[in-house]
């Protein structure tokens, strides 16, 4: 599967996005009780920071699939959490519940948001804090080369912080 990325517009997107973070299956995304406008404040607030961005990536006809958030680890998620090292990106990533899933779509989403992440030369590595509870996830990260360090202590969860360097990457999809 082959998609594309556009910057989130916070108004032109919110009632999607508000559609996919307040799904029941959406729950480690920490947004179920969100209103319309919190999800419309929470996503002007991305724009505006310059240490963290929202995309949304398309399908080949441009439908909206999923939603990928990445950050400066040194300023935003992860400040006082872990060192972070030169070209370290933060990433989360959601793939919206549906009643038709498709086999290995969440597998092809999470290595085009990779494969995006690594078009940057400076990006050396990407950083994931995910929660502990999200099994799920951690197959799909160490399916793609992520490697855990530990767990940590966030505000809004236990979560376990793990890396995937450009090489352990390329060596899992290339496997």
């Amino acid at each position: 599967m082959t998609f594309t990325f556009r910057p989130l517009d916070p108004l032109k997107d919110a009632e999607l996005v508000h559609g996919w973070v307040t799904h029941p299956k959406a729950a480690f995304w920490m947004m179920q009780d969100a209103k319309l406008e919190d999800v419309e404040r929470a996503y002007m607030e991305i724009a505006a920071d310059e240490h963290h961005h929202a995309l949304l990536g398309l399908t080949e006809d441009g439908t909206p699939a999923f939603l990928m958030e990445w950050y400066d680890p040194a300023h935003r998620e992860l400040v006082g959490l872990c060192e972070p090292r030169s070209g370290d990106v933060g990433m989360h990533f959601l793939v919206p519940a549906t009643d038709t899933p498709v086999h290995g779509f969440t597998r092809s989403v999470i290595t085009a948001v990779m494969f995006h992440l690594f078009e940057d030369p400076s990006v050396r590595r990407i950083v994931v804090e995910p929660d502990v509870r999200n099994t799920a996830v951690h197959a799909l990260n160490e399916a793609v080369g992520f490697v855990a360090e530990r767990e940590i202590d966030k505000p809004e969860k236990r979560a376990l912080l793990s890396f995937c360097t450009r090489e352990q990457f390329e060596k899992a999809v290339t496997a």
